[in-house]
């Protein structure tokens, strides 16, 4: 199954060659993510990520220019791999059948009041197995 998130495009995402510029299409994972995590994980599970999260890694693969117009595009999320203290997420941006980028990000659990990376809940766990799709393969290896 996979989490689809509508992100507004803004006339200022857009660069001096008239796309959107490849920074922001990181704004648009992490709208995305925090939807998934802030939002939705805590509506299935109140204590779901609570003690906060870090990025790890992103990687991401321009398929084709995207140009600012007035609806949102789709960012497709799911889980590509549940780890012990990690997680990888896969996304597309996608405007109907047209796919510009694909993209993972390595999530890891963080404990904010020690300071350090920690393990994934068993309610964690159980939210990310909903969302897991591990033979997706269109996203970037992560």
């Amino acid at each position: 199954m996979r989490y689809v998130f509508r992100c507004s495009l803004r006339w200022s995402d857009m660069d001096a060659f008239g796309h959107v510029n490849n920074v922001v299409f990181l704004r648009y994972l992490e709208e995305s993510r925090i939807d998934f995590f802030f939002r939705l994980a805590r509506e299935a599970a109140a204590d779901a990520f609570t003690g906060g999260s870090v990025v790890a890694r992103h990687e991401i693969d321009y398929l084709k220019p995207l140009v600012h117009g007035p609806d949102p595009v789709a960012i497709e999320l799911w889980v590509i791999k549940i780890g012990a203290a990690s997680a990888t997420l896969g996304y597309e941006v996608k405007d109907g059948a047209a796919v510009y980028a694909r993209a993972s990000t390595v999530i890891v659990p963080y404990d904010l009041a020690q300071g350090r990376p920690r393990r994934l809940s068993q309610v964690e766990r159980g939210f990310l197995e909903r969302y897991l799709d591990d033979t997706a393969g269109s996203a970037p290896l992560a």
